[in-house]
């Protein structure tokens, strides 16, 4: 099975969850940015959440389908069209082959994620197929799609054959059938949620009282430069009581550095393996999807939790995983025996 790239759209790249184990080896993670899409996406398909789909950001592409598939569309708004059709998100659909795929401009969130029965299949290249395009590694060819690319698609495995059977046999003569259950809003986070909440780091009482003060009260826009390396941030300089020096130690995704010049920059999914900024803080895993689809230019404000409670608003997204995972199981296996 195959899709053909018409348009590339402004980046896109294939991703899964990411490179882990060989940070220690200097090399990057990378991995979707908005993890909890991915995840959601494939489980719509009958995937392994870890499987690789394509990650769209800001404007999206063309794509043909040269056989019949089942996808999933998750993340941002983009207002995607088959053959001039709307199509709905968070929901699988079964694409006629030969009908054409189109996006337009974010118009909530910045990223989106478009998930095949099967997974995209690119080479794995150190247990991942995540897109790092600084090394030009995973991915399709280590750079993000462009026009004539055509993409290959593994066997759908049985759970996805079950979903594609339940589609397929609604089909008539539309390009494609959506399911009629989805993952409803009450269960997302909030792609226009502004507030991203913060665990303290180990340099954070090292940065003075009004420092700390600007840090949680003000509101700090994402600069232009921003990419899937960092977010750089612009406000109030947020300064240390003294100057420190560290040796530079390993950092995770959403660890907030603030370099000399006092405007904090928040590590993202291509972030180096290790850094030696004072490190302010630390965004909570259950927000990452947010800052994730937070665009450049808009603006974010800080608010302080505590480990226990980051913890335990992940403990909730995951049962949220958990309870939809085994709403598929049911649905596939009522429709099997019917």
């Amino acid at each position: 099975m195959s899709v053909e790239v018409l348009q590339s759209g402004l980046c896109t790249t294939v991703q899964d969850m990411g490179r882990f184990g060989h940070q220690q080896h200097g090399v990057i993670v990378s991995g979707a940015m908005d993890t909890l899409a991915l995840r959601l996406a494939n489980r719509l398909v009958g995937n392994p959440e870890n499987d690789a789909a394509l990650e769209i950001t800001l404007l999206g592409p063309k794509l043909k389908f040269h056989e019949d598939q089942l996808i999933a569309i998750c993340g941002g708004v983009f207002s995607p069209m088959i053959d001039g059709k709307p199509v709905p998100s968070w929901r699988p659909v079964w694409v006629s082959g030969g009908s054409v795929l189109e996006f337009g401009q974010a118009k909530k969130g910045c990223r989106a994620y478009i998930s095949f029965a099967g997974g995209i299949d690119v080479p794995q290249v150190l247990g991942s197929r995540s897109t790092y395009l600084r090394a030009e590694i995973g991915g399709f060819k280590g750079r993000p799609l462009k026009k004539g690319d055509s993409l290959q698609m593994n066997q759908p495995n049985d759970n996805s054959m079950q979903l594609i059977g339940l589609l397929a046999n609604k089909r008539d003569r539309f390009p494609f059938v959506a399911a009629d259950w989805y993952i409803g809003e009450t269960m997302l986070p909030s792609y226009e949620k502004s507030i991203v909440r913060v665990i303290r780091g180990p340099q954070f009482d090292q940065f003075s009282q009004e420092s700390r003060r600007v840090f949680f009260q003000q509101e700090f826009q994402i600069s232009p430069q921003s990419d899937r390396m960092g977010y750089r941030l612009s406000g109030s300089r947020l300064e240390l009581e003294q100057p420190l020096e560290l040796l530079s130690e390993a950092v995770t995704a959403g660890t907030i550095q603030v370099p000399s010049d006092g405007q904090p920059i928040i590590l993202m999914a291509d972030r180096q393996t290790t850094g030696g900024y004072p490190k302010l803080g630390f965004v909570a895993s259950v927000d990452l999807p947010i800052l994730a689809q937070r665009k450049p230019g808009t603006t974010i404000r800080f608010k302080e939790i505590s480990l226990m409670e980051a913890q335990q608003e992940m403990m909730k997204v995951e049962g949220m995983i958990k309870t939809f995972s085994r709403g598929i199981d049911l649905i596939t296996r009522h429709a099997t025996r019917s």
